[in-house]
């Protein structure tokens, strides 16, 4: 019983962390200047907002899920659709969260574990929706990574700094090579970033099955988009963030077994 409650609080802690990195989602790219919007606030403040109308969401309007569902996924004031991606993101940070405790236990391994998955979560949304992979999001995902395997929490130090050396090299060298094949940008650096923080946390050894499945998953994702054709760019990082994810959890079980 007791488990039951501490399991519950942890999902809805999840879950209420998945509405922050929505904010993230939302608001950091602009904040960043990654793209150019008009200013939607910073991560702080002003408090949550229905991005059509611009009005100040009430308390019932912030329940992670629920009150999507009680809205029917439109906003309380001005009857805007509500993207589906806020139900979707709080999910996955809810079961990133029951998952970090399922497979590490009640130890600081789960809470450094489900910190990384928010931010992977974070990472795959902004560049499905913009296109970019943040450096305020991959540069602090590396540096936690390298400071949890200095203690041997994921892999050896040694494992980890040739992960997040051989990942960002790896990724140079291909869009280099893209680029000078085809005279335009192929793979971004901030693929390369993304892949040598994912290498941080897991070390290298399973980098080369990252690649595998993450461009396996961009390549299922580019042919599912209607009318997609050949030369249409496709964002690697919701793949790499989905492939970082199941070998930070998984990666004995699953990723040896390919």
């Amino acid at each position: 019983m007791a488990e039951s409650v501490l399991l519950a609080t942890i999902f809805l802690a999840g879950l209420t962390a998945g509405s922050f990195v929505n904010v993230v989602i939302y608001r950091g790219p602009v904040l960043w200047k990654l793209v150019e919007s008009p200013t939607r606030g910073d991560l702080t403040s002003p408090r949550s907002y229905c991005p059509a109308c611009k009005t100040p969401l009430r308390v019932g309007n912030l329940i992670p899920i629920l009150s999507f569902a009680f809205q029917h996924g439109r906003c309380s004031s001005c009857d805007a659709k509500i993207s589906v991606r806020y139900p979707i993101v709080e999910a996955l940070s809810g079961a990133g969260a029951l998952l970090s405790v399922a497979t590490f236990g009640w130890t600081a391994a789960a809470f450094l574990a489900a910190i990384a998955a928010l931010m992977l979560v974070a990472l795959a949304f902004i560049d499905l929706e913009t296109g970019y992979l943040p450096d305020a999001l991959t540069f602090p995902l590396a540096g936690l990574g390298l400071s949890a395997n200095a203690f041997g929490v994921f892999a050896s130090l040694t494992d980890a700094l040739i992960g997040a050396v051989a990942g960002y090299l790896v990724f140079w060298a291909v869009g280099a090579i893209y680029r000078h094949l085809r005279m335009r940008e192929g793979l971004g650096l901030g693929d390369a970033k993304l892949l040598a923080a994912i290498g941080a946390w897991t070390g290298w050894f399973y980098l080369p099955t990252i690649v595998l499945v993450a461009a396996v998953a961009t390549l299922v994702f580019a042919f599912a988009r209607r009318g997609a054709t050949p030369d249409d760019a496709a964002p690697f990082g919701p793949g790499l963030c989905a492939a970082g994810f199941a070998a930070l959890f998984f990666g004995e079980r699953l990723f040896t077994a390919l």
